[in-house]
């Protein structure tokens, strides 16, 4: 996306058959165009309006065309002989980062008023990232077991600039590198599609097996930049303004194809991308600046806007799901309208100045201290929030709502670890409790239901689903521990006394999300990565749970819970939220929810208590009421985010696991 802002086109000298067009005056309109056309799809896109569902492909289109650009200011200075690697990335930093500061500033003042504290933590880390251009590498580091809702992210849309950022750092040094050893032109043809071809490759095996990395890594993007450096490199041209006019059609059909065909299902970036990376390249290589489509009035302003545009809209589209209006077209359309306004205000009051102020003649070291001062104010005060939150910013009632995403095990952090063996209670263990972060949450229940001097041996791990053959689709080393325990250990520790595994067995089958007609990618696998989740997953899912269920029903009597209801929010967040606008919320799940998202893991269950003798805990009577289950009642909440219990929530199932246990005893 870094494209948007990448170099005034003034700036952009251009390859035109064998020779190259290198008048800082020239401008190309074309460009401008596409630029405008990929950031109304993304903008359409993200505020969910219909018939734009694959719009995303926006940012693949920007890539190309950055890799285009660059590609050129760095040649045409090498060719020229006046090529200075500090004023390109200098020429790259007062393009982009002036109004990435101001917005990175912007968002930090909004959450101050309101965002929760770990909330606004999270906002901290994310300004922060940004601004160092490792956001990409953050949110792939979020993805999976413990990821928020993309719309609880306000500067998730910043993981391309940082692509970009570091496509920058990288290439020139690369073509620098190939200039010195061979200094021949073929030898930059060769460069380049060679790293296409790479880059391609890696990206068509990262997408089928690790779909997170491949989406916001830059070794499995870099070949969408490399398209365009190719295009430049090789020096293509169209004789005749026909060809031009047929290209340059034919690209945008691609790209207008490409934002009706795909939609966030799509296994993506993959071969799928080619489409409107292709449809890129024939615009950029058409040159026809005569286009109704691109040269247009309207197209041209949205082209030098676009920067800020993309910038600035994903924060309104936060902003609505915050106060839970994204989904009523009146405010998609107000929300597009606004993003239009601060996209116009920010390019006439941020960047158009900064670039006056910082391309001056001699301005160079004063512009570098002027904006790093300013970036690194915002840093700093990124940090202090991602470290604080600044929970005293809260109002009491509010600090004391927020202060129960705190009420959780009080070993959680010495005792969630596969390398642990932890008793809780007395020393004399009656019960085995295995499993992953629900497990942990339930832990104190089990330990407060037993009589003493009886205690409870725990092994957990967060985020592990404890199942023969499953693996996590992020490495998970101190999983894979846990399973080996299980499988090889646990049949001679404490035979004969009962073994409760306790998972979150929804999230890892069917993925995250509140949405439970449409279920998110699995966070496990077996043979190989699945997308969704297909009949053939939830057969082997279906295998791989008996099995387990079965070798440990050999050894122990074995109990497993039926899945803990998953609230449509962070149950704190959403009721602090409420407080700080000074209304009330009530947030539960109702049955029919609970029933069509967990309806799979019940068969399994089901399955196994018929198969292996597995005794089944239904903690619903427990947890539920009229048709709901609540994530707070009373005043006292039960959930400390969306899926785990408080400790005083988890007080509810006492009664569960005391008559569970006491019958164990008795048989």
């Amino acid at each position: 996306m870094g494209a948007l802002s990448a170099v005034s086109f003034k700036e952009m000298p251009l390859a035109t058959g064998s020779k190259l067009v290198t008048s800082s005056k020239e401008f190309r309109s074309d460009i401008n165009g596409l630029r405008a056309w990929a950031v109304v799809s993304v903008v359409l896109y993200h505020f969910g309006v219909p018939g734009v569902q694959g719009g995303f492909v926006g940012v693949d289109v920007f890539f190309v065309i950055s890799g285009f650009l660059m590609s050129g200011i760095i040649l045409n200075g090498m060719e020229a002989g006046r090529f200075s690697l500090w004023r390109f990335y200098w020429a790259r930093a007062r393009r982009i980062i002036p109004a990435l500061v101001v917005l990175c500033a912007a968002v930090l003042c909004l959450g101050w008023f309101l965002l929760m504290s770990s909330e606004y933590q999270a906002l901290g880390r994310h300004a922060r990232d940004s601004l160092f251009f490792t956001s990409n590498l953050q949110y792939l580091s979020e993805s999976g077991y413990f990821d928020s809702d993309s719309h609880e992210k306000w500067l998730l849309h910043t993981w391309s600039l940082s692509v970009e950022w570091q496509f920058y750092l990288l290439f020139p040094l690369l073509l620098l590198l190939v200039g010195k050893i061979f200094n021949a032109p073929r030898a930059f043809v060769a460069a380049v599609i060679a790293l296409f071809a790479a880059s391609l490759f890696w990206c068509l095996v990262l997408t089928y097996n690790q779909p997170d990395a491949a989406f916001f890594k830059l070794e499995s993007r870099a070949w969408e930049m490399l398209a365009g450096a190719a295009l430049f490199v090789c020096r293509v041209s169209l004789g005749t303004q026909i060809q031009r006019r047929v290209a340059s059609g034919l690209g945008l059909v691609l790209i207008a194809a490409s934002v009706v065909i795909f939609t966030p299902e799509s296994l993506w970036p993959g071969w799928g991308a080619a489409l409107p990376v292709a449809g890129a390249v024939l615009v950029l290589l058409a040159r026809d600046e005569d286009s109704i489509w691109t040269s247009s009035g309207l197209a041209q302003w949205l082209g030098d806007r676009s920067y800020s545009i993309y910038l600035w809209h994903w924060p309104v589209v936060v902003s609505l799901a915050y106060f839970g209006v994204d989904e009523q077209y009146f405010w998609m359309l107000l929300g597009v309208l606004i993003s239009l306004g601060l996209g116009h205000f920010s390019y006439l009051l941020v960047e158009v100045p900064s670039r006056n102020f910082l391309s001056r003649k001699n301005a160079d070291f004063r512009g570098f201290l002027w904006l790093s001062f300013l970036a690194v104010t915002v840093m700093v005060a990124s940090q202090y929030v991602r470290k604080t939150g600044v929970v005293d910013r809260l109002p009491e009632e509010v600090r004391a709502v927020d202060s129960a995403r705190l009420d959780v095990n009080p070993r959680r952090d010495e005792c969630q670890d596969a390398r642990a063996s932890c008793i809780y209670g007395g020393d004399q263990l009656e019960i085995i409790v295995v499993g992953d972060s629900h497990a942990d949450t339930i832990v104190t229940a089990v330990m407060d239901s037993l009589d003493e001097p009886a205690g409870v041996l725990y092994k957990g791990e967060s985020g592990c689903l404890v199942m023969h053959g499953a693996k996590r689709t992020k490495e998970h080393k101190d999983c894979e521990r846990l399973n080996r325990w299980v499988l090889e250990e646990l049949p001679g520790v404490l035979p004969g006394k009962p073994v409760l595994l306790v998972n979150a067995l929804s999230g890892y089958a069917l993925g995250s999300g509140d949405s439970y007609e449409n279920v998110g990618r699995p966070s496990v696998y077996f043979q190989q990565e699945y997308l969704l989740s297909s009949a053939r997953f939830r057969e082997e899912f279906r295998q791989g749970y008996i099995d387990t269920a079965c070798r440990i029903a050999q050894a122990h009597p074995l109990y497993v819970m039926r899945p803990l209801p998953e609230m449509p929010g962070h149950v704190p967040n959403v009721i602090g939220r409420a407080m700080l606008r000074g209304s009330s919320i009530e947030i539960h799940q109702t049955l029919q929810d609970y029933r069509k998202r967990n309806d799979f893991i019940w068969s399994l269950q089901d399955e196994a208590a018929e198969k292996c003798g597995v005794t089944i805990l239904d903690p619903l009577p427990y947890l539920c009421g009229d048709g709901r289950c609540a994530g707070a009642k009373d005043g006292v909440l039960y959930y400390s985010d969306t899926d785990h219990l408080t400790q005083s929530g988890n007080r509810r199932l006492i009664p569960l696991f005391s008559d569970a246990f006491k019958q164990n005893k008795d048989l």
